[in-house]
């Protein structure tokens, strides 16, 4: 002590002989800080504000993909019973019985032919955004949405509840809401990527097809139900079970010359569900503005890609 306070001319206390054998260490330490709280300052003055929110907002993950592998509804005791597949799972007696199954067989031809036709069939398919107003009949939309409801799904849960929207009022309702949202979606939400997308569609926020249609179709994802004693179960793979229901369905009404656009109305799902007396557990998926096409109407001229852009073949 008596050396170093020498070397510093004898009046030093121990502190600050301390910082000044330290201060390159101190002055690393300051530098550090420093940064630290410019950049909080920076991230502060140019941080982008976020876009507005509405009544409608998505609070519930309605749009969100919602995890096609999680477990809703997950019973108390299945992290206790670990063993429950070998436990009693592969010895039980399934309640539901199986039965004969067979479909027509084809000869190659007549297999390639059909396949032509039905591919010949869904091109014809086209995304209709201009729609007369000529009532489609009720009894070929039951039709197709029992097509629809062949869908496979997870477990045979069916977990999809199709919403058929006649009138007029309502159609007009659903199309202020729509709007409300798309407007706040083109104007804020979506970015210069996604706008440079659409522009070769020209799509606006405005959805006059919505209360011109003949009728609009909601498609509401299901992810569990609740048994007649009350208890809650999982419908499995409700995402995708749904995706594939609602693609029967485009196969079906093009079938019948009735035409669509899959839309999928962001935000605004919670409203639109208590618009229409849904319970709060169902999710809207798609709207579907159905009818036949107007005299004026047009499409865009997009081409589709070929085989060997959509397939790989394994051998």
């Amino acid at each position: 002590s008596s050396g170093i306070n020498a070397e510093y001319g004898g009046n030093m206390d121990a502190v600050t002989v301390y910082f000044r054998e330290n201060r390159a260490l101190f002055k690393y330490l300051l530098m550090g800080l420093g940064a630290m709280i410019i950049k909080v300052l920076l991230d502060f003055i140019f941080k982008k504000p976020k876009a507005a929110a509405s009544p409608a907002e998505n609070k519930e993950g309605d749009t969100a993909d919602g995890g096609l592998f999680a477990d809703k509804v997950k019973e108390k005791d299945d992290v206790d019973d670990a063993n429950f597949y070998y436990s009693q799972y592969v010895t039980s007696d399934s309640d539901k019985s199986h039965i004969p199954y067979s479909i027509p067989r084809y000869e190659h031809p007549t297999m390639l032919t059909r396949a032509k036709e039905f591919y010949e069939l869904v091109n014809r398919r086209r995304s209709c955004r201009f729609f007369s107003s000529e009532k489609v009949p009720r009894d070929v939309l039951e039709k197709c949405i029992l097509s629809a409801g062949t869908s496979p799904s997870g477990a045979h849960t069916e977990p999809w509840q199709y919403v058929v929207v006649y009138n007029q009022e309502d159609r007009e309702a659903i199309r202020e809401l729509v709007e409300e949202e798309e407007r706040m979606n083109y104007e804020k939400r979506m970015g210069k990527k996604w706008l440079k997308d659409l522009m070769a569609i020209k799509t606006t926020f405005v959805k006059e097809y919505i209360s011109k249609a003949s009728a609009i179709i909601l498609v509401f994802k299901v992810p569990y139900y609740d048994d007649e004693n009350g208890v809650r179960h999982n419908n499995w793979y409700y995402e995708a079970s749904v995706s594939i229901s609602v693609g029967i369905l485009l196969c079906a009404l093009n079938n019948v010359g009735i035409c669509t656009v899959t839309s999928t109305p962001m935000n605004c799902g919670p409203a639109l569900r208590r618009l229409l007396g849904r319970p709060d557990h169902e999710k809207l998926a798609y709207l579907l503005p159905i009818g036949y096409p107007a005299e004026t109407a047009t499409v865009p001229d997009f081409k589709r890609k070929p085989i060997d852009k959509i397939c790989t073949f394994i051998e």
